[in-house]
């Protein structure tokens, strides 16, 4: 798994909304970069309505969610409709960004691990949140950066 201080490695992956995003379009603000295992699955929906709901928070601390899955742009179209996510789910349908974070065990993984990281303004890993909870992950990040 990728560790504190180093580069995050940069990508560009196909977003739920029909449009791509880089790594590097984000580098003005602190990125939290939320794999999930599968949309729509009681765990990652429980997360990221916590990130929804939280979502005021983390645009006030100039902070952009952005969620990465297995799944197809297709399913996670659905899956932010639903429970109407204002941040991108991204498509890592290859592995090849949860592999570069240590985020899977490979190409036969069948979903990412429930890890997020914490990006800093300069594209480097500022935290890594390998112990997440979905019930109360996205409360905690805050905490963190808030310093509560």
């Amino acid at each position: 798994m990728i560790k504190v201080g180093e580069p995050a490695p940069d990508f560009t992956l196909p977003a739920h909304d029909g449009t791509t995003l880089s790594l590097a379009s984000l580098r003005s603000a602190k990125v939290l970069l939320w794999f999930f295992v599968e949309a729509n699955t009681p765990g990652c929906t429980l997360e990221g309505r916590g990130f929804r709901d939280h979502q005021s928070y983390y645009d006030e601390n100039n902070i952009h969610v952005v969620g990465v899955s297995f799944d197809s742009p297709e399913d996670n179209a659905a899956f932010a409709r639903r429970h109407e996510f204002g941040f991108p789910l991204l498509s890592d349908t290859n592995h090849a960004v949860a592999m570069a974070y240590g985020a899977c065990s490979g190409r036969d993984a069948r979903y990412p691990d429930r890890v997020s990281f914490l990006i800093d303004e300069n594209g480097a890993i500022e935290r890594v949140y390998d112990q997440v909870d979905p019930r109360d992950h996205p409360a905690r990040v805050l905490a963190d950066i808030l310093g509560v």
